[in-house]
């Protein structure tokens, strides 16, 4: 079977499947990361060359089922993936942890792009936390008259915002951890995504408790009639209940 992996959740399905008779799982990475946390299981680093190119391998490799455990902001391999299984009628489930709803404050503004962040920003605050990933900072790249702190864990890529401290780190994140970086930088706002999860949701807590307004961009949705599940023990249990040689 393949995992579509990058995720924590991906990692540790990998862990719950290894050793399984007659499985051979192997973990498929996109390769943004320059030195990527490792699963417990053969690995391939790149694309697949969309639809066309995922089928090919699926085939190639005798693959029985797919499961989605990519991060929930990547709607494109997810779509591909969604694709590709429809085509060679074969399963696919996608493991989605949580989202940060159940957190949400009065200071919590929902958009549905970083685009749409970008133009609430002037209103909200001038020193910006960017925890949106190092990829689309392009959006923000216009605002001349805002400071931004952006943290990933490899450097961003330009385009980017004229006033820009880069922190490199990876998490996870302590809430006194945050609290006292949102101290320290003078942050009066954040933008994050809707990634869900334990090891960066800190800075939510920390924001709540300083009353700083968060800018949120919401997941974008499943393709239709995707399977999903939330928890990896969930997703461990269709895999080992698939049929013998599904797909």
């Amino acid at each position: 079977m393949l995992i579509l992996g990058g995720t924590g959740e991906a990692r540790r399905l990998a862990a719950a499947l290894a050793g399984t008779p007659g499985l051979r799982v192997t973990t498929s990475l996109a390769g943004r990361v320059a030195v990527p946390a490792l699963p417990d299981s053969d690995v391939r680093i790149g694309g697949f060359g969309g639809v066309e190119g995922l089928c090919g391998w699926l085939r190639a490799h005798s693959v029985g089922a797919v499961v989605d455990a990519t991060h929930p902001f990547a709607a494109r391999m997810t779509a591909h993936a969604a694709a590709a299984t429809a085509r060679l009628a074969m399963p696919l489930l996608v493991l989605r942890r949580p989202g940060w709803g159940a957190r949400a404050t009065p200071e919590w503004t929902w958009v549905g792009s970083l685009a749409e962040a970008a133009a609430a920003l002037p209103g909200l605050g001038s020193r910006v936390f960017l925890t949106t990933g190092r990829v689309e900072l392009a959006a923000f790249a216009h605002l001349h008259d805002l400071w931004f702190l952006a943290r990933s864990v490899d450097p961003p890529v330009p385009p980017v915002p004229p006033c820009l401290h880069v922190l490199l780190d990876r998490g996870p994140f302590t809430v006194a951890g945050e609290t006292a970086l949102l101290r320290e930088h003078r942050i009066d706002v954040l933008v994050t995504k809707d990634s869900g999860g334990d090891m960066t949701g800190a800075k939510l807590d920390a924001a709540a408790a300083l009353r700083i307004p968060v800018v949120v961009q919401a997941r974008p949705p499943l393709p239709p009639g995707v399977d999903s599940v939330a928890t990896v023990e969930d997703a461990a249990r269709w895999v080992l209940a698939l049929p013998a040689g599904a797909g």
